[in-house]
């Protein structure tokens, strides 16, 4: 029996339930797909055009491992999975002008090839603790390579072209990349703690290791969407979990301690050797939104952008959601962004306090801290799979409030 499923990883009925074999495997395929073909030197040369046969070819394998699994088209309604649709829709209208080329429509089509997939998947949105705990397998296994990589050739997983930052060197992973998933593991684990779906043991083999991880990748946004995501989702729990409370009081008077006497430390890790001009600017970042906004633009694009593209402008990265996604699918498409990610938080707020709203929570958190200095919204990416999983978590949450406050676990109804 593995940690992820330890007895006190679920109730009797979840244990008793599993997520079907295939289904897990184009979940796996989904994860592949976003993993992206560019990245930094890995120890055996791998050709960039096998990287993208594979990755490109993934989300094809994740259509058809769920059209087999699902025969008979059983989808489950979400207003989540209908705003992505929607958005996939207008993607084709954007690229179909093909001013960025033919490359747009091919992009179209992978989009809509990875929404119809998850549009499949979503029959089996009832086990969402289990779809958790196969998330964070998966992700946790990419972080396996990674780990492996640094432990083979340290040098090259923290190269100095990269200013010393984690990467992946047996698959190719940038440092954001590596700090996403670690920040995610890592959370999810400890939402899962919090809400005693999960013993310390579970915390100490994977989430201490992701954490570290994340840490090494030196990634601000991660960090940040970690700690938002932790405070937010805990916060949500103090008036049914002791647990939550305890851990939020203890968090506070660490967080205090770690202010006074590692100040220096946290400012370096930070500051990451950069000047205070260029870590306002957000490392260049500014200079390419401002570009991408004085960019000319006819009424058209101006409404459904210019089509998708490999989130860059000029050459240069965007590394910003909502400007990539106004860069490519123009207002319409930020407002369909903007409307998912309203709909979520909406519904998290009117649910009672749960297992799987609290990791909902904090998947919800983290994605829109991201998404200010990350893309990843608007296309194929790992955050539209943290927000299936975080819609799926809502869709079937319970009813009904779970408490500890007195010890045992009752309910309040």
């Amino acid at each position: 029996m593995s940690v992820l499923d330890s007895p006190v990883a679920g109730t009797a009925r979840q244990q008793a339930e599993r997520l079907p074999k295939l289904v897990g495997v184009a979940w796996v395929l989904l994860i592949v797909n976003t993993l992206g073909s560019q990245g930094p030197e890995t120890i055996l040369p791998i050709p960039r055009p096998l990287i993208q046969m594979i990755t490109m070819g993934a989300v094809g394998g994740a259509f058809i491992v769920a059209l087999v699994v699902n025969p008979r088209i059983q989808l489950r309604p979400s207003a989540y999975l209908l705003l992505l649709t929607v958005l996939v829709v207008v993607s084709f209208a954007s690229s179909a002008q093909l001013t960025g080329g033919w490359g747009s429509v091919f992009r179209a089509f992978r989009f809509a090839m990875f929404v119809a997939t998850l549009w499949l998947l979503s029959r089996w949105w009832g086990m969402g603790l289990q779809f958790v705990r196969h998330h964070i397998r998966t992700l946790g296994a990419v972080l396996l390579t990674v780990a492996v990589g640094l432990v083979v050739a340290p040098g090259l997983a923290r190269p100095e072209l990269y200013d010393g930052r984690l990467v992946g060197v047996i698959w190719p992973l940038t440092a954001p990349q590596v700090g996403q998933y670690g920040a995610i593991v890592a959370g999810l684990v400890v939402m899962l703690w919090l809400s005693k779906q999960a013993d310390w043991r579970m915390v100490a083999v994977i989430a201490a290791p992701a954490f570290a991880l994340m840490a090494l990748s030196h990634t601000r946004t991660a960090m940040l969407g970690l700690v938002v995501g932790l405070v937010v989702s805990g916060l949500s729990q103090l008036l049914t979990s002791a647990r939550a409370r305890r851990a939020f009081t203890w968090g506070v008077i660490l967080a205090g301690l770690a202010a006074v006497t590692l100040a220096s430390a946290i400012q370096a890790w930070v500051l990451r050797g950069q000047d205070e001009e260029n870590f306002a600017n957000l490392t260049g970042r500014e200079k390419t939104w401002t570009a991408l906004l004085e960019h000319p633009r006819t009424l058209m694009q101006e409404a459904f952008g210019y089509g998708l593209t490999n989130k860059s402008f000029n050459g240069l990265p965007i590394d910003s959601s909502w400007l990539s996604v106004y860069y490519e699918q123009g207002l319409v498409g930020v407002g369909i962004v903007l409307l998912f990610l309203l709909t979520l938080l909406v519904t998290a707020a009117l649910r009672p306090p749960s297992a799987e709203r609290a990791c909902a929570v904090f998947l919800i958190a983290y994605c829109a801290v991201s998404s200010y200095t990350e893309s990843g919204l608007g296309d194929a990416s790992p955050y539209l799979l943290h927000l299936m999983i975080a819609a799926g978590l809502l869709a079937h949450a319970p009813r009904t409030v779970r408490s500890d406050l007195d010890g045992p676990q009752r309910i309040l109804r």
